[in-house]
């Protein structure tokens, strides 16, 4: 995969913050060499988060985020001020832009106190440094700038460089449990729901990884997997199925061949895999009148028979034989406080960064709230969790 094919989730996010016409929108296009976000004299011109996937050299592929004035006012003001703060849950560097001529005011320190508290990388970009006589000393998280003229942008975009902590090797999606020239088998039903002349995100990447491992993918429907191991002349290092069909593959597959889900591989690549699976065990103590939070991170059309709001209510519904009820988000519209749930049961997470699921993951459990993923859950009450899972105990 190129860099221009980077999925937004695995690029690098940086959010821009600070007060209204601090000049952070003309440190953003500055820094990216574009127009990206709109620059006026009137305060809180960028009325909400605008991002942009990109190249950023030296950095590569990158999301960079221009966020509201921090200082926004009213009740649409505090709104803005909200979605700025929300881009702390998925940033994986902040640029703090801060007026040079007036330095610091209390919200930019209370906006450092929220880096250091999310142990978030950042930087001060101190900007119009071309009104100043002098350039004061900078410390190394500290850096004056000027988008007017240019002034040290190439060095501030240096500063975002340094602070990048990168285990793209060490990090792969199942490249680890497989070894060149093994064979992967990949279950892929095709209903209602399947989009039109493709396959979905999660799948795009797990055949990817496993062809950059030197192993070999074959893909199969559900209905046509048994013809398919029959066909095999050794049995295949793992076979990785969608969580939706997992009862019925398990039931195919054979116990000696090891078997898991793309939506726990996805899991286990930028989540927690040990709470998801000491979360799943909350399904078998959920009473009547509790409240199940189903999350997606991303936002698709609604199928008649869609996983999230028919099918795993209904399995929830049938392993519990409780009156649960239910509530739905997906997109970026996950609760700031989720204590009213009895436990929340997210998707895979294929379309969010890694910062932004540990984040739901860590707000969830900092609630005291259990949370699992679609296929931890769905193996739990298919009974075969421990045998979706045995496979990483072994690394």
């Amino acid at each position: 995969m190129s860099l221009n094919e980077t999925v937004s989730a695995d690029r690098l996010h940086i959010g821009f913050f600070g007060l209204r016409n601090a000049g952070k929108s003309s440190v953003v296009n500055a820094v990216t060499g574009q127009d990206l976000a709109l620059v006026s004299d009137v305060k809180g011109t960028t009325t909400d988060p605008v991002k942009k996937a990109m190249e950023l050299l030296p950095l590569g592929p990158v999301v960079i985020i221009d966020t509201p004035g921090i200082d926004d006012e009213g009740e649409l003001g505090l709104m803005r001020v909200r979605k700025a703060k929300q881009v702390l849950n998925y940033a994986d560097i902040a640029v703090l832009v801060v007026d040079a001529e007036k330095g610091n005011t209390a919200l930019d320190e209370e906006l450092i106190s929220l880096f250091k508290a999310k142990a978030m990388p950042y930087i001060v970009a101190y900007n119009k440094a071309d009104l100043l006589e002098s350039l004061p000393q900078e410390t190394e998280n500290e850096i004056y700038v000027s988008a007017v003229n240019n002034t040290n942008i190439n060095a501030l975009k240096e500063k975002i460089a340094a602070l990048v902590k990168t285990d793209a090797e060490s990090k792969r999606i199942v490249a680890d449990l497989i070894e060149p020239g093994d064979t992967v088998v990949l279950v892929v039903p095709i209903d209602k729901a399947a989009p039109k002349g493709r396959l979905i995100l999660p799948q795009q990447q797990t055949i990817r990884d496993i062809l950059d491992s030197g192993a070999q993918a074959f893909v199969t429907r559900d209905t046509e997997l048994e013809h398919t191991l029959s066909m095999l002349k050794s049995k295949p290092k793992l076979v990785i199925t969608d969580s939706q069909v997992f009862g019925y593959v398990s039931k195919i597959v054979p116990q000696d061949i090891p078997l898991t889900s793309f939506s726990i591989l996805f899991l286990r690549y930028k989540g927690d895999l040990a709470a998801a699976v000491k979360g799943a065990k909350k399904l078998d103590e959920l009473k009547d009148g509790d409240i199940v939070l189903i999350s997606e991170g991303c936002t698709h059309h609604r199928q008649c028979n869609d996983i999230g709001t028919v099918k795993m209510p209904g399995w929830v519904l049938n392993h519990t034989k409780k009156d649960i009820k239910f509530e739905f988000t997906s997109g970026a519209q996950f609760p700031e406080d989720v204590s009213k749930y009895a436990l929340v049961i997210h998707c895979g997470g294929c379309m969010l960064n890694n910062r932004e699921m540990k984040y739901r993951i860590r707000s969830s459990l900092d609630s005291g709230v259990p949370i699992t993923n679609y296929g931890i859950a769905i193996a739990h009450m298919n009974g075969i969790l421990e045998r979706s899972i045995e496979q990483f105990n072994k690394k």
